[in-house]
Parts: C-alpha cells; structure tokens; sequence
C-alpha cells in the first residue's frame, strides 16, 4: 500500500491510501519515450485485461517457422565456359572445332501435329493388337479351364450314378436296414406287377391261371428267403446294437478345453463298463480251445458273485452247469443253447444300474414305471403300450393310429412302397431349411406320406425345369427365398437347377411368364390339400395375409 496527496481545494490536501496489485507477469512493451534532458522513460499504458493463459498440451502449435518462407541466394556459374568471341582485327580465332549446322526442312505446327497423331496412331496399333491377343489367350484359358472343369463335373456325376447304383445294387443283395426291405419289397413288387401284366397280355383260359398260380408260388418263395434274410440282418444288427450300447457304457467322460483339445477322464464307472464289455466280448468269441473258455467263465463267474441276488445265482448255476458238460468232453454244437442263456443272463445283469452305475442313463425304461404311464399309448393293431417316438402321426390325422412295425408290417404285405428317396428328399430340405436360421416350423410337420403326395401327385416325380424324373437327383427348395418354405412356396428341381435358382433376385424377370403361371397353380393345387389339414391352417392364413400386404 502507498500514501500520497491530492489536492482537494486551493491549498487543502487529503491523504489516500493507493492498492497497488503487483502483476505476476511481463507485461508486454507497448512503445513510449525518453526526455533527453532529464533520461526518465515514460512508457505508454494499455488497458487490455490480463490475457487467458494457454494450456501447455506439449505440442508447439503456432511456430514462425511454417509461415515464412526460407529464401537462400546462391550464385550459379554454367559448367562449360562459353564466349561470343569473333575473329577481328588483330584477333585470330581458330574455327578448327566449329560444326557448320545448316537448317532443315521447315514444316508447321500442323505438320507438327499431324506427325504427332500419326505415331500416336501406330503405338496404339501395336497396343491394340498386343491387348487383342491377351483377351484372346485369356479367354482361351477360361475356355480350357471351363471345359476341364465341366469334364472333371461330367466323370463325378458318372462316378456318383456308378458309385449309387453299386451301392443300391449292394444293399439289395445284402440288405442289413429297414430301407434296404423296403427297396428289396418294392422291386418285388414291381416285377411281380411287370409278371401279371405280360401273363395277361399273352395267355388265356388255363393257361393264364396256372401261370399266375406258378407266379404266386414264386413270390412265396420269394418272400420266404427275404424273411430268412431279415431275420439274419435283426440278429446281425442286434448284435451289433448291443456292442454299441456296451461301448456308450465304457466311454470316458471327456470335454473340450480352453486351448481346444478334448480331455478325456476314466472314472470309477466307466472302468467297471470297460470291464463288463471285455467280458461280454470274451463269452461271445466262438472256436476258443476249452482252457480259454473256462477261464473265461470264471471271471464271469467272480465278477457276478460280488452280488448276490437271484440273477447272479442263475448265472452261476449255468457257468458251473457248463464247466461239468465241458469236462465230461460234450460237443459244441450242443452247449450252444445253454451258452446263449449265460450271454442273455449277463446283458440283463449289465443293464441293470445296480451293478454298472453307468447304464442308467442309457436305457430306454426308466427305472420308475409310474413315469410310463404320463407318456405312453396303446397301438390297437399289434396291442401293445409304446411311447410316441413309435407312432408315425401324418400332418392330416387326427388320432394316434398303428405304430410303426404295423404300418411296416403292412406295407411289405400290401403296397410295398419304398419311402427312401422321398425320405432323402426330405431330410435335405429340412437341412437347407435350418440353414436359413428364419425359424422355419411347416417343413418339420410335413411327414413322408405328405411329401410323397407333394412329389407325385403335384411335381409328377420330375423337375420342374429340365423334367428330370431321378429323384436321387431331385431336391426341394424354396420357390420365393425371402420366404420359409411351405407346400405353396416350393419347387422341384435337380440340385445344379437348385443352385442356380437360389442365386436368383427377381423370378419375374428371369422365368417367363407361362412357366410362372404353371408354378402358380402347382401351388394352388398344393393349398387346396393341404387346406384341410388343421396343423396347417394357421400358417396359410398367415401366408395369405403376407401376400395381401405385398
């Protein structure tokens, strides 16, 4: 703080006390003057108020430097020192080293230019013809590679059709599956109906019965070593059943880690299953020397003591029954039966979850009959209580009629139908439709019986395209892609035509009009069917009003 005076009248003088703040910072020179006589600088004031201080972010963002152009001034002499020095009086020049230059033909700017154009015109010449030629070995490559490639196409399908045939040809000839009686029963069929055609169209009278009665006979016959074949195959397939099971039983529980790889963890029941598969493996080898075989039953025999109940009693009583006929030197063939009881007693033991944990929850039965009763209906046909998984129930009935063996039962005797191409037909649209990920419901109600229809009755068993009649060749796929698939919404085509059709955006501007209008009442014809089937009422009154909005 400083005192000083100010003069408040003629000769008053009144104290005041002056603030002074001292600035924390340079003010900024702002010009003045200096009295020469007494050297006091007075320096001019502004009133400016304190500037806002920047904040330092590190980085130099105004610089001098990249506003002003940095100018050099150096000197340059040419690298050949020339003169125009000329010979005169009293000055020789030698011309030893001149060049005499005499002027050329003069020609003008559009002589010029018109040179310009025509060497213009010859490069691209020579580019075109080089650009020409490389099109053309290009496409030359393209056709090569094309023809290759339809070639390579050509002996794969070749290859497919021979490998098919071999296979069908194979599975008639040893049939193992239901598909493989169901196609040995069709051609029965067909042959028998080909037999009574060609009967009837060449013979009469007499003749023509007993022709069909030597033709029945035939079929009998027929129908005879196709059962002696199927009771083959159900043993085969049983047998291997059982090992399947019994492997299910002995796997290790495993699981997939963070890295990847899968790890794999025996536990205290999957050993007692790989120790009850080895022992069933070893009762079930045939041809053994007798010392191997009794050896055998007694492991079976101290692996079933460790229990006691009736079961495992019974089938100590039959190993000792036929460790006392092996040693009194009986024959093989007659110990076959007894053999078989030991093998049945032990599958029931190891399906027991009492004796191998494991199996529990494997089997089909559960261990509490009270569950059976909530889920389980009665087949009027063959009499018997099974679950629905049995009951084949088509999109257009009503009730639970026949179970599955009936309904198969009844087709080798009557119709003798082979659903296998149709059921091919069907799992590969259900595949394609689950890759779509649109939540796709009317391709899982449609059933085989439903799809046969829709193939013969609406497709007449060919492609819509090409009327290829192969259905090995044929698939279903989406008529309009933006839409799920549905009998009113579906084509059948050959696979290449498939794929083909899929790549499509507007159906209008590729198909002409005629095909679309036959498509159309393909469609129409397959919603009247399919109209009166309750399930699928809701979903074409859903596609109905879809179509009313579009």
């Amino acid at each position: 703080y400083f005192g000083t005076s100010i003069l408040t009248g003629s000769n008053s003088f009144q104290e005041v006390v002056v603030k002074v703040e001292r600035p924390t910072y340079n003010k900024p020179f702002l010009g003045g003057f200096r009295n020469v006589s007494t050297g006091v600088e007075f320096h001019n004031a502004g009133s400016q108020t304190k500037p806002k201080k920047r904040p330092d972010k590190g980085i130099q963002l105004f610089c001098r430097g990249t506003q002003t152009a940095v100018e050099k001034n150096t000197r340059q002499q040419t690298r050949n020192t020339t003169s125009t020095q000329m010979t005169k009086t009293g000055l020789y020049v030698s011309n030893m080293t001149d060049k005499l230059i005499t002027p050329g033909k003069y020609f003008t700017a559009e002589e010029y230019h018109k040179r310009r154009v025509e060497a213009v015109i010859v490069i691209q010449k020579y580019f075109r013809r080089w650009h020409a030629a490389y099109l053309v070995q290009n496409l030359k490559e393209q056709r090569r590679l094309r023809l290759a490639q339809e070639a390579q196409e050509e002996l794969q399908k070749k290859w497919e059709k021979e490998e098919k045939l071999r296979r069908e040809y194979e599975k008639k000839l040893n049939p193992k599956t239901r598909e493989d009686f169901e196609l040995l029963y069709h051609d029965l069929q067909l042959w028998m109906q080909e037999e009574t055609e060609r009967i009837n169209r060449t013979l009469t009278g007499a003749k023509r019965k007993a022709a069909l009665y030597a033709l029945l006979e035939e079929e009998t016959e027929l129908i005879a070593c196709i059962g002696m074949h199927k009771l083959s195959a159900n043993l085969e397939n049983q047998k291997k059943a059982i090992l399947h099971f019994l492997g299910k039983c002995a796997q290790p529980r495993r699981w997939k880690a963070f890295d990847g790889k899968i790890t794999e963890m025996d536990t205290q029941n999957s050993l007692r299953g790989k120790e009850l598969l080895e022992i069933y493996r070893s009762i079930n080898l045939k041809d053994i020397p007798k010392d191997e075989r009794i050896s055998v039953l007694l492991t079976l025999k101290w692996t079933v003591k460790e229990h006691e109940c009736k079961l495992t009693q019974e089938i100590v009583a039959l190993i000792d029954r036929e460790i006392d006929l092996m040693s009194r030197e009986v024959k093989e063939c007659n110990l076959e039966g007894l053999r078989k009881r030991i093998c049945t007693l032990f599958l029931q033991y190891i399906k027991t979850p009492e004796f191998n944990p494991q199996v529990a929850g494997l089997i089909k039965v559960p261990q509490d009959p009270l569950t059976l009763y909530k889920n389980v209906y009665f087949c009027h046909s063959c009499e018997k209580y099974l679950p629905p998984s049995e009951f084949p129930i088509p999109a257009s009935s009503h009730t639970i009629g026949r179970c599955r063996s009936c309904y198969q039962l009844d087709n080798e005797a009557r119709k003798r139908e082979a659903y296998f191409k149709y059921r091919l037909i069907l799992e590969n649209l259900r595949k394609s439709e689950v890759d779509y990920q649109d939540d796709s419901k009317i391709v899982f109600l449609v059933q085989l019986p439903d799809m046969q229809y829709l193939i013969e009755n609406i497709w007449n068993c060919q492609s819509a395209l090409s009327a290829c009649s192969d259905l090995y060749e044929l698939v279903m796929i989406r008529w309009d892609k933006q839409h799920e698939w549905s009998p009113w919404n579906t084509i059948l085509l050959t696979k290449e035509e498939a794929d083909a059709h899929l790549k499509l955006h507007n159906l209008q501007k590729t198909y002409e009009a005629p095909f679309i209008y036959k498509i159309e009442q393909k469609h129409i014809r397959a919603k009247n069917y399919f109209a009166r089937i309750p399930a699928m009422a809701s979903f074409l009154h859903r596609s109905n009003k879809q179509s009313n909005a579009n």
